[in-house]
């Protein structure tokens, strides 16, 4: 019989928090979290640390309740580029021990040690030595699950922490994970959760014991992913350290400093946006030929609505156009306000492409031809100036004036 492969879930503890600790020694072991910025409304909980977490603040809530709780609750903005950072020196820590290091998300990673034993040990010896190397070098604590797949290596990863290993193996699953609830398991939110309670589905154990056909029946392909992942069958690779998937779409989405309630306000807030999404369809060398667009109300209503260009297009224009036609067809903001807006551009293909026009040999259509390729090579000359003296070295007319984005 084919041994297991050994896979481990490595998720740094307090992410944000601790690295904002080594920047801020002062804070100490007082209360201490990482926020966004209230003023344009992103004014909840990002990460805290042990002292705070002891007074129950929780992540994603708003900082006036985690005031509420802890007065003396010492708060710093959030600092992405040096989150990123601290990312990359971690999974260079994680390459020294395999080339299959998948990243899932800024703080976890999986990593495929499979045939990494023979040099390092089993997978708790491989564990315990990243979460050595991890905190002496760079002062940071990682909880590290030892499984026979990615599934129950992220669920063991989270059954003890701070800065522990934790081994789940086959014959660990009847004690160790079949009594856990179901929102334990990887990709089981709230809302398929209490699906699955309506079901009678409370447990990882019971979920195993489901009939799959019920569960295809009720959630189709993903009834039967969870049937897999409860009983241990989910085998997915972990990807080699630098795996690009193939781009499906590129998008972008703001919420905005104050509530949308008119059409100009939604055309400005979408040529917000658009240009985001332009500026990233040029670097990756991009056309679009659908295009979706999402809608958040002040109270959290969420809606999403696509539709097709006549030809593939990244022109700004274009993008606004279309997102505003979309968006008349479905939404009053005047009835409604929009708190968020948000594009993504869908159908790509590569931007020097031959592209089938329309069978139209009129001299008007050659000058529309013309007039379409010298908008597309001002808007690229637009972004050659941001991507050379930064984003605020030219910015487009209709962007001037506002307070949406204050």
């Amino acid at each position: 019989m084919e041994e297991d492969p050994t896979i481990l879930h490595c998720d740094l503890n307090g992410f944000f928090a601790s690295v904002e600790a080594l920047s801020h020694p002062e804070v100490g072991n007082r209360p201490m979290a990482v926020s966004g910025n209230p003023d344009n409304r992103h004014g909840i909980i990002l990460a805290k640390n042990e002292a705070a977490k002891a007074f129950g603040i929780k992540t994603a809530e708003t900082i006036w309740q985690a005031k509420r709780k802890c007065p003396q609750l010492i708060l710093i903005r959030a600092s992405r580029g040096k989150y990123e950072f601290y990312s990359q020196k971690v999974n260079d820590i994680y390459s020294r021990f395999t080339d299959r290091v998948e990243p899932f998300g800024i703080d976890e990673s999986w990593l495929d040690v499979t045939h990494s034993r023979k040099l390092f040990g089993d997978g708790k010896a491989i564990a315990d030595k990243i979460r050595a190397l991890v905190k002496s070098e760079l002062g940071l604590t990682v909880s590290v699950g030892v499984s026979f797949n990615k599934t129950f290596a992220k669920l063991a990863s989270d059954m003890k922490k701070p800065d522990a290993t934790t081994v789940v193996m086959r014959s660990d699953l009847e004690d160790k994970v079949y009594p856990l609830d179901v929102s334990a398991l990887l990709y089981v939110g709230k809302n398929t959760a209490a699906a699955l309670a309506r079901m009678n589905i409370r447990t990882i154990g019971a979920l195993a014991a489901a009939d799959r056909r019920a569960l295809i029946r009720a959630f189709g392909k993903f009834g039967g992913d969870l049937s897999d992942r409860a009983r241990g069958l989910e085998n997915e690779p972990v990807e080699y350290f630098g795996h690009v998937d193939e781009v499906k779409s590129v998008g972008n989405s703001i919420t905005f400093a104050r509530d949308l309630k008119s059409p100009s306000d939604v055309k400005t807030g979408f040529m917000r946006v658009a240009e985001k999404v332009c500026a990233r369809l040029k670097r990756k060398n991009f056309k679009c030929s659908v295009l979706q667009i999402t809608i958040k109300s002040a109270s959290f209503q969420t809606i999403t609505r696509q539709g097709a260009f006549e030809e593939p297009t990244r022109l700004r224009t274009d993008l606004v156009s279309k997102a505003m036609e979309l968006f008349d067809s479905a939404w009053d903001a005047s009835e409604i306000p929009v708190r968020m807006l948000g594009l993504s551009a869908c159908s790509l293909s590569d931007s020097s492409s031959p592209v089938q026009g329309r069978l139209d040999f009129s001299s008007a259509s050659k000058d529309g031809i013309a007039d379409l390729k010298k908008q597309q090579n001002a808007q690229d000359a637009f972004f050659n100036v941001r991507e050379k003296f930064g984003s605020g070295s030219i910015k487009f007319g209709s962007m001037m004036d506002g307070d949406l984005l204050e």
